[in-house]
């Protein structure tokens, strides 16, 4: 284990609740949550309050720990969630809520503890934003579950109530942010927070996912390439749907041609980074092969990002990440990576799957190709 240097002194701002564990996804077949009889032990749900309290011990505990400053996150308010949800659907948690809880959609359980757990989530976020609006501090991190970036202005998808994300981002703006750049590098794509904003140009979205396409009717949307905005928003939601076991290089890659361009001539005034370990090598809800290098390797360019663009602010939002302890390893180093800790503090405890750089690579250039012709604002003069 190597030591940082310590003339490093910058933290990140982290706002946490422990209540947010008291959502219970409850044991059965992977996320379905049956139980078929002929099975001696069922699976815990993916998401699961075990991944979150490792990246709470790793971050209270490990190397890392002296650059972390921690907050009390604060349950958000009715009104609040109002700015991207619609009163319909959030009178629809709320009064599932009452009734003991039910099932949205495939693996989306709303039980009993469920709702406060994710007014915690809203709340926390909204606050970690807050603090970088009120010039408290720069760079903050909502350690926050249920994850929000499926959550649809009129409907719970993929785990997610509340789009913690896209309520942030929708605090920026009404708070005088002319622009706000989202990154997000989950496996899946970020579709709710891309509907709630794919009528905007105050907004870019950007999706680094696995090239998975529609989960059903409370995910229509695919993720492709061609999914970029309409109307005003005409050209600001890109997706970057990758092959399946991209890897490192792959995924920095597509950072590098397709990210780093697209905010920089957009331009924005505040960037979020939308974090998701179940891109990473071995985790049971994806196929992507990033390891702790690769991460720490985002973290540094989204930083670098903020730096030039947004005066240094960033939030970052937690999503996915699934594989209970190697998850925790994933955060620790995009926060090394944020932080610009030149020396790694942790070591990889797992071997990888070698990537198919020339499979990426090619894919990677055919996206780029069509964002060029079909992007205005990036398109060369």
């Amino acid at each position: 284990m190597a030591t940082c240097p310590p003339s490093a002194t910058e933290k990140i701002d982290v706002f946490w609740h422990d209540g947010m564990l008291n959502h219970d996804t409850g044991n059965g077949v992977f996320d379905t949550g049956m139980d078929p009889g002929f099975l001696d032990v069922l699976d815990k749900h993916p998401e699961n309050p075990d991944r979150i309290k490792n990246m709470v011990s790793i971050l209270k505990r490990g190397p890392i720990s002296r650059y972390i400053s921690w907050h009390l996150g604060r349950p958000a308010l009715i009104p609040e969630l109002l700015s991207f949800h619609t009163p319909d659907y959030i009178n629809e948690l709320q009064e599932a809520d009452r009734e003991g809880g039910k099932v949205f959609c495939f693996g989306t359980f709303l039980k009993p503890g469920s709702w406060d757990a994710s007014l915690l989530a809203a709340g926390s976020t909204l606050s970690a934003m807050k603090h970088i609006l009120d010039g408290h501090g720069k760079l903050a991190y909502a350690l926050v579950r249920p994850p929000g970036h499926h959550a649809q202005p009129t409907q719970a998808d993929g785990y997610c109530f509340l789009n913690n994300a896209g309520l942030a981002v929708q605090l920026a703006l009404d708070s005088g942010c002319e622009k706000v750049a989202v990154i997000d590098i989950d496996v899946h794509y970020g579709n709710g927070t891309a509907e709630g904003f794919y009528r905007s140009s105050k907004v870019l979205t950007i999706s680094l996912h696995m090239n998975h396409g529609s989960f059903g009717p409370s995910h229509p949307q695919n993720g492709s390439v061609d999914q970029i905005g309409e109307g005003e928003g005409f050209g600001y939601n890109l997706n970057v749907p990758l092959p399946n076991g991209t890897g490192n290089t792959g995924y920095l890659n597509a950072v590098k041609e397709l990210v780093v361009p697209s905010v920089q001539k957009f331009e924005p005034d505040m960037m979020v980074l939308v974090v998701g370990q179940d891109s990473s090598a071995f985790d049971p809800n994806g196929r992507q092969c990033l390891t702790m290098d690769g991460y720490r390797e985002i973290g540094r360019i989204v930083r670098s990002l903020a730096t030039r663009h947004s005066g240094g602010r960033l939030l970052i939002v937690q999503e996915g990440g699934y594989h209970v302890t190697y998850s925790a390893y994933c955060l620790h180093a995009t926060l090394e990576g944020v932080l610009d800790i030149p020396v790694p503090l942790l070591s990889d405890p797992i071997a990888y799957y070698p990537e198919d750089e020339a499979f990426s690579v090619k894919v990677i250039e055919s996206i780029k190709s069509y964002q060029e012709d079909n992007i205005p604002f990036l398109k060369t003069a």
